[in-house]
């Protein structure tokens, strides 16, 4: 089952274990000492979109954005180490892009590893790989 919601509308406990999930991994398990909590999370606009694992943990997690652009910026894209293999993102991402709608135009940063993800589901790369916080990432553009 994927939840999707606002900010306004999270749980402090389903806020919790969405950050949990996002620590542990960019930070603690890519070694990326960043600032995590970016302020984006709180706009009015974000969509939070998640699916729990069966022990009650975030099994996986993305966020949509407004750009002021106007294109949706698809971001935080993270599955938890015991629920990877079974195309949990794949999922939450065709929820995102259904959330986006099909005429507007969806943007994101991908760690290359992840490139063909993204490419399955119409996004191409829009300019030279770069490296952020010693992992290699393409920017990505779909519409």
């Amino acid at each position: 089952m994927i939840f999707s919601s606002a900010f306004a509308s999270l749980s402090a406990h389903d806020l919790y274990r969405i950050l949990k999930l996002r620590c542990d991994v960019f930070v603690v398990e890519q070694h990326c000492p960043y600032p995590e909590l970016d302020g984006r999370d709180t706009e009015p606009e974000t969509v939070h979109l998640w699916m729990d694992a069966p022990d009650g943990t975030v099994a996986a997690y993305l966020r949509v954005l407004s750009e002021p652009s106007g294109d949706a910026r698809i971001g935080r894209v993270v599955t938890a180490a015991a629920s990877r293999g079974q195309g949990l993102a794949g999922v939450l991402l065709g929820a995102a892009l259904e959330h986006i709608g099909p005429d507007r135009p969806a943007v994101l940063d991908a760690q290359t590893v992840a490139t063909g993800l993204y490419s399955r589901h119409g996004f191409t790369a829009t300019g030279p790989a770069y490296d952020e916080d010693g992992i290699e990432h393409v920017p990505m553009r779909r519409g």
